[in-house]
């Protein structure tokens, strides 16, 4: 009896280990960057596994950000951009990074006006340096905009999309999770409110630096530490029943 139930402990044990997938345990804290470019904060965006480090110098009102998540196809895209009136994808100032006709990354600039069809075009915010690179199947957007002074939040939406036609993206899904892809970064308090809910992500300040410097911060996952932890109860539960 006490045999079975020993064997049933390490089979339930297996299982919830092979569930602890490395997509979870990926979080903004253990990202790095090239060149040791560092930023203030970041935090693990809530939908589309997405990423977001960033940097806001109040003085200057210059918010540096490095935006990084994977497209929905090795061909496809990836955007991050500012809204200035909601958090919507109609009316942002926009970043999409992509691929071009040489297979080399490059990041331009829409402002989004449709849903159907978008243009290259200049933002209402000035764009002060802007950059794209590609590391193992994720893209990732360089971007420092001046910002209206005294600024203290920001609309932020972000998105991945599976194609590029042309040096034109195509348009995304409209699954739950692209639909969901839009949140407030609050500059003050160096912390993100995750979708239009309003709840805060895991992003905390380390450094009153300006620039893009400083460490990488917060946005640990809760899922993760949950997970390890009960993984580690059930391993001391099981050595207990070995000795028993």
């Amino acid at each position: 009896m006490a045999s079975n139930f020993i064997s049933l402990f390490f089979t339930s044990l297996l299982v919830l280990l092979f569930h602890i997938s490395p997509s979870t345990s990926l979080t903004c804290s253990s990202q790095t960057f090239s060149s040791n470019t560092r930023f203030t904060n970041c935090t693990d965006l809530p939908s589309l596994k997405s990423f977001l480090h960033w940097t806001f110098d109040p003085a200057k009102s210059t918010l540096s950000v490095a935006f990084l998540a994977s497209p929905a196809s090795p061909d496809g895209w990836v955007a991050w951009g500012i809204n200035p009136v909601a958090p919507a994808m109609i009316g942002t100032q926009s970043f999409i990074a992509f691929k071009d006709s040489k297979g080399v990354m490059t990041v331009k600039t829409y402002n989004l006006t449709s849903y159907k069809s978008i243009t290259e075009s200049k933002l209402m915010y000035n764009v002060l340096d802007s950059k794209a690179e590609l590391a193992d199947g994720v893209m990732k957007i360089f971007a420092t905009l001046q910002l209206p002074a005294n600024t203290k939040t920001v609309n932020q939406v972000w998105q991945v999309g599976s194609a590029v036609t042309d040096g034109m993206p195509r348009i995304h899904k409209f699954e739950p999770d692209n639909l969901k892809s839009k949140g407030i970064l609050d500059l003050a308090t160096s912390g993100a409110a995750a979708g239009d809910g309003g709840k805060k992500t895991n992003a905390t300040s380390s450094s009153a630096s300006s620039g893009q410097s400083g460490n990488e911060t917060g946005g640990s996952s809760r899922i993760f530490n949950t997970e390890t932890t009960f993984f580690a109860f059930l391993l001391l539960f099981g050595v207990a029943l070995l000795q028993l």
